[in-house]
């Protein structure tokens, strides 16, 4: 049941309703969603050679998926549609097995994701340390970076010039007015100055062919057995996993961004739906598309009209428009990237006082993050093995922080040991050790009121101490633990078979 606490603390700021109401406000969201359908054509082209489709499918995918979660109840401001971590995952399911395998494989994805919305594994994401999180932040602005690097290389010394013109425009637009999105008179200006001067640069068309009619449902003929689940299944499952780890990422930095929350559970299931209509429409499926949803943020956009009017304009631009899109420059959509990535690039981070007041090993997880990144050009991986790596080096850390300390009583006859820390699998195994076993009395006192059992190494350990000092002939006699720790000391002690 949600409280009123809860409730309040999850309400959007501003509402769909309340930027209804105000022009401005209405006008800023949707010139934000117009700016990212423009940004969206050139990645979900390229997104579908990757996947090894055709363009119109991750077209598809991309207004099927912004349209759908913004009544589904995806994040506020957040942008979906198709992404190159999915079409990474998915690519290898068209060409081998065919098209009708492939829609197939989308839509038991997103099955999948609305049983892990149930399962509430988004709630597992409070478990990724800072350090994970800063360095996704910085492989996400390297990979939308090094995204535009091929747009760069064997082109007209032109498209450089051209570049530099959209960053400029995007620097210094802010300074005049904000009531434009920035972005939005970057392309505009970028766009005009080639149409006007007949400039022979790389246009949008020259990524691939436009669709010109609406999609239309596509059920996969493929037959429902065993067989075909065993085939898409692990593909499904990856597209899941690497989707639902990716948005939900991206909503964590989004709420940091624009200081709000959002329910990550309903996101994950929204987003499952959303992957269900694009597999039926024929996409391709997605997730959070990082870059997008950073201009979106950045545009001013912060209700879900921005992502509705995001699908809009990109059906409206590639559907009727499509002649007049296909003349835009690349080198605006390029400008307009590169200064998402600076942006979104935590620059504080790797500044010279900050390495040196931050522990090393959180900025080695940090690292880490954006190597795996990097090495993998997935997002969900460098995740994955940041996680792996906190975890480790937190569990080594801990390991040490458990003390023993030994006192005599006054006439010699019992030996007290404190044991001071928390008592699991990575700490309790040098517990053993710290006992002074053959020059003890005949009556040994282990208190644990300063410590917690948390598993069944620690209760193994314990009764590993018991019997050397029964070996020596001394009783042991433990005190002090809690009622959550004498519970499970209780019901697992002398049960685990194992000797000192």
């Amino acid at each position: 049941m949600t409280s009123v606490d809860d409730r309040a603390r999850y309400r959007a700021n501003p509402s769909v309703l309340t930027a209804l109401k105000s022009p401005r406000l209405l006008t800023r969201e949707v010139l934000a969603g117009l700016v990212v359908g423009l940004a969206l054509i050139p990645e979900a082209i390229s997104f579908s050679v990757i996947a090894g489709v055709d363009p119109a499918v991750g077209l598809f995918s991309s207004f099927i998926m912004a349209i759908a979660i913004s009544f589904l109840g995806g994040r506020p401001a957040m942008i979906t549609a198709a992404t190159g971590a999915v079409a990474l995952v998915i690519a290898p399911v068209a060409p081998t097995y065919g098209m009708d395998y492939f829609i197939a494989t989308v839509i038991l994805a997103g099955v999948f994701q609305v049983l892990m919305a149930v399962l509430g594994v988004a709630k597992l994401m409070r478990f990724i340390p800072r350090s994970v999180m800063t360095g996704f932040v910085n492989a996400l602005a390297i990979f939308v970076f090094s995204a535009q690097v091929p747009q760069l290389i064997g082109v007209p010394w032109l498209v450089y010039p051209l570049v530099a013109l959209g960053i400029l425009v995007m620097i210094f637009m802010p300074k005049i007015t904000k009531l434009v999105p920035a972005p939005l008179v970057s392309v505009v200006i970028v766009t005009a100055v080639v149409l006007v001067f007949a400039i022979n640069v790389p246009t949008v068309g020259d990524q691939g062919a436009l669709p010109r009619s609406l999609p239309e449902l596509f059920i996969p003929n493929v037959p429902f057995t065993w067989e075909t689940f065993t085939i898409i299944a692990p593909y499904a499952l990856g597209v899941a996993l690497v989707g639902l780890m990716e948005s939900l990422m991206t909503a964590k930095l989004v709420d940091e961004i624009t200081d709000t929350h959002s329910r990550k559970t309903r996101e994950a299931w929204a987003q499952g739906a959303a992957n269900i209509l694009s597999g039926i429409f024929g996409g391709m499926g997605g997730c959070a598309v990082i870059g997008q949803t950073m201009i979106n943020v950045r545009s001013g956009a912060r209700t879900r009209i921005s992502t509705f009017f995001a699908g809009v304009f990109l059906f409206l631009l590639v559907v009727v428009f499509g002649d007049f899109v296909s003349t835009i420059p690349m080198a605006a959509l390029v400008a307009v990237m590169i200064m998402i990535s600076i942006s979104a690039f935590d620059w504080h981070s790797i500044r010279p006082s900050t390495l040196k007041r931050m522990p090393k090993s959180e900025t080695f997880v940090m690292i880490v993050t954006v190597v795996a990144v990097v090495l993998t050009h997935n997002l969900a991986v460098g995740v994955v093995a940041g996680v792996i790596t906190a975890s480790v080096l937190f569990v080594r850390r801990v390991a040490h922080v458990v003390s023993v300390t030994r006192t005599l009583s006054d006439d010699g006859a019992v030996a007290t040991y404190v044991v001071d820390g928390a008592l699991f699998f990575a700490s309790s195994n040098d517990l053993t050790t710290m006992f002074e076993y053959a020059d003890d009395p005949e009556r040994v006192v282990i208190d644990l009121s300063k410590s917690h059992v948390w598993d069944a190494s620690t209760v193994a350990a314990l009764d590993a101490i018991e019997t050397k000092y029964a070996r020596h002939g001394a009783t042991v006699e433990l005190v002090g633990l809690n009622e959550a720790s004498g519970a499970f000391h209780g019901r697992l002690t002398g049960q685990l078979g194992g000797e000192g």
